[in-house]
């Protein structure tokens, strides 16, 4: 089946106050939508329409795909999948803090969670021009933050599975925070659903990648 906009797992007012509903519409129901479109169209006659957007993604830069598609599968497919995950981590009932094995892991890897959220957020800021930045998990369990430019992402080229992302983007905060991308920053703390990213920890430890609450093996 060719890919479709996923459905949002809040409703689209639901993270009021933290990210207006107007932002909301025009992020998911403009610039979203158009990245599955755009997706779609850049599949076509490639013999990949149907296959799974992890899938389509892992390994993108170096197998063997149509090489006059490549680019436009990266954006896209790449929009696609970013943006998918970036909504199923946010939620309007955040705990603020992580928890279990995932909070241990944090404290292990970046010394507290305070100062985990000094480096996520430095590296947020200081990420020049659009593109994401990640939690992810190795191979061993333990944690990463990195960036990406534009739309690309870790499952393109490593064997990191990502477990939660951050959109740094303009057009994910201009409408309310014109070019002050730390106010935004600081914003989405109070957006994460920290029990989702629980769970994508969990299970990619296991070595699974995760989309959509749907769960694949990479």
């Amino acid at each position: 089946m060719p890919h479709t906009l996923p459905k949002l797992p809040w409703d689209i007012a639901a993270l009021e106050p933290n990210y207006l509903k107007s932002t909301m519409e025009f992020h998911y129901g403009k610039h979203h939508n158009t990245y599955v479109t755009k997706l779609n169209a850049a599949l076509e006659g490639t013999g990949h329409e149907n296959v799974a957007i992890e899938g389509l993604l892992t390994g993108l830069k170096t197998k063997d795909f149509p090489a006059d598609k490549r680019q436009a599968v990266i954006n896209h497919g790449g929009g696609h999948y970013n943006h998918t995950l970036f909504w199923n981590i946010l939620g309007p009932n955040s705990t603020e803090e992580p928890f279990g094995e995932l909070a241990e892991q944090i404290n292990k890897d970046f010394g507290s969670f305070t100062e985990f959220k000094e480096k996520f957020a430095t590296n947020a800021t200081n990420l020049f021009g659009s593109g994401w930045t990640w939690l992810t998990v190795k191979k061993d369990g333990s944690l990463q933050i990195e960036n990406t430019a534009n739309q690309d992402n870790c499952l393109m080229d490593s064997d990191r599975k990502p477990i939660m992302v951050l959109d740094v983007w303009e057009h994910a905060y201009y409408l309310e925070h014109q070019n002050l991308r730390p106010n935004f920053i600081t914003t989405f703390w109070k957006m994460v659903n920290w029990k989702q990213v629980a769970e994508y920890y969990a299970l990619a430890k296991l070595g699974k990648t995760i989309i959509n609450l749907d769960v694949v093996t990479a």
